[in-house]
């Protein structure tokens, strides 16, 4: 009876050894240690320990190796758990190393951005400092250019009134054609008169901001209503002249005045010739000519 019992147990024994035996050779661990390798791999698994404290990082992986290794060898609970501790610490300085470079890096970062954002504000400040001297620099070349070309074209005009015997008044510039510009009596340019409508049209035709009013008068000698119609006559045909030689109808004004406004006596002959004669009052450039009164 005691063989079979022996017998019966024997092999239960011996996989109970074999447990203990497989216990007995696997590794040590606590719950310290575990606790700090789950503390390594939440450090290794965050981007800024690694970019901020890759050396203190490094020393606390050291120190995991020797906690590990420690529990491999089966050392004593104290032993492991005393290098887990140390472990523990040194990744936890990495963490705090990496919190606080990362934070001073944002300031930095921050201080960068602020400094480049002023300079950016300089740079646009000067780029519009420069480019309004340039527009200053352009308006006064500008300016300078046309006020190069109004003197040319008053030295022009000058020359060409010269040519026409024009005399300046407060109405404007004053060209008079006289009684011998006519035929006797009558509204029709002589050949002289022409050559002066031709030398007027070319004096509108280079300065087309100006324009002219064409007044006619006559002497006393005659009846009031004669006179006001061949005065009237006179200055259409000078404006008509001036329309075949190509200037604008908007351009020209007339006015027939008779008898009214001589220059002179009507007494004598000499005076009433005066008195016959057509007036171009020539504008200021871009100005309308006032009418008499």
């Amino acid at each position: 009876m005691n063989k079979t019992i022996l017998h019966l147990t024997l092999p239960a024994l011996l996989a109970a050894l074999m447990l203990v035996a497989a216990c007995s050779s696997a590794p040590t661990s606590t719950g310290l240690l575990d606790q700090t390798r789950g503390d390594y791999m939440a450090a290794q698994s965050n981007p800024t320990v690694s970019s901020f404290a890759p050396l203190e990082f490094k020393q606390a992986g050291d120190a995991l190796e020797q906690a590990n290794a420690a529990a491999a060898r089966r050392e004593s609970l104290e032993q492991v758990d005393r290098l887990a501790y140390v472990a523990k610490q040194k990744i936890a300085t990495a963490q705090e190393v990496a919190k606080q470079k990362s934070a001073e890096a944002e300031v930095a970062n921050a201080a960068r951005q602020r400094d480049q954002l002023r300079l950016d504000v300089r740079t646009q400040e000067a780029e519009q400092a420069r480019m309004k001297a340039e527009q200053a620099q352009r308006q006064a070349q500008s300016a300078e250019a046309a006020k190069g070309q109004a003197q040319a074209r008053a030295d022009a005009l000058a020359a060409q009134l010269a040519d026409l015997a024009a005399k300046k008044t407060e109405r404007g510039t004053v060209i008079t054609l006289g009684d011998v510009l006519f035929d006797s009596n009558q509204a029709r340019l002589t050949p002289e008169g022409m050559l002066m409508a031709r030398k007027l049209a070319d004096v509108l035709a280079k300065h087309p901001q100006r324009t002219v009013l064409i007044e006619g008068f006559t002497d006393s000698i005659g009846g009031a209503a004669h006179n006001l119609a061949l005065s009237q006559r006179r200055a259409e045909a000078v404006r008509n002249a001036l329309l075949d030689m190509g200037i604008s109808g908007d351009r020209i004004a007339t006015r027939g005045y008779g008898e009214a406004y001589p220059v002179a006596g009507n007494d004598r002959a000499g005076d009433r010739k005066l008195n016959r004669r057509v007036e171009i009052v020539l504008s200021e450039e871009g100005a309308a000519i006032p009418l008499r009164g």
